[in-house]
C-alpha cells in the first residue's frame, strides 16, 4: 500500500508552511529569545551558587553548642568570635568565602569558646553568663 497526500494531515505537519531556513522553531524576536533562554549567564551563576552551610544551635544545661557544616575548609580558615549575643562565624579559602552572624540564645562568656573541627564540621561550645539577677537574690 503506498501512502496518499491528503488535506486532511494537521498544518504542523504541513511542508509547505515551513521556514525556508529549515529550522521548524525559529525565533523573529532577539528580546522574545533572551527572555526564554534557560541558559543565559545570570541563571548560570545562580544555578552554580553553591547552597547556604546547616547551622544549628542547642542549649544544654550551661553551655550552648553551635554545630555548622563548613565542607571544603580547614580548621585555621576558619575564625569565629562572639560580641554581646552574637557570634561571627567567617571562613576563607580557595577563592571561597563564608560569613554568617548568629543571634545567640543567651548572653555567654567569650573566654570559654571551644572549637572543634573534624570532616567538614564545626562544633563551637560557649559557656553561658550567669544572670545578675540571680547574683543580687543570693547577695540580698
Amino acid at each position: 500500500m503506498k501512502w496518499r497526500k491528503s488535506d486532511k494531515r494537521p498544518r504542523w505537519l504541513d511542508t509547505r508552511s515551513r521556514p525556508k531556513s529549515g529550522k521548524l522553531y525559529r525565533v523573529q524576536n532577539k528580546n522574545l529569545r533572551a527572555k526564554h533562554n534557560v541558559r543565559s549567564n545570570s541563571m548560570r551563576k545562580s544555578l552554580l551558587k553553591e547552597p547556604e552551610p546547616l547551622i544549628d544551635i542547642f542549649q544544654n544545661g550551661d553551655n550552648i553548642m553551635v554545630v555548622a557544616e563548613l565542607k571544603g575548609f580547614r580548621k585555621e580558615n576558619i575564625k569565629a568570635r562572639v560580641e554581646k549575643r552574637r557570634l561571627v562565624l567567617s571562613a576563607n579559602a580557595y577563592g571561597r568565602s563564608y560569613h554568617k552572624i548568629l543571634s545567640l540564645p543567651k548572653a555567654v562568656v567569650p573566654e570559654s569558646m571551644r572549637i572543634a573541627y573534624k570532616n567538614g564540621v564545626v562544633e563551637i561550645i560557649l559557656k553561658k553568663a550567669i544572670e545578675a539577677k540571680a547574683i543580687k537574690e543570693l547577695a540580698g
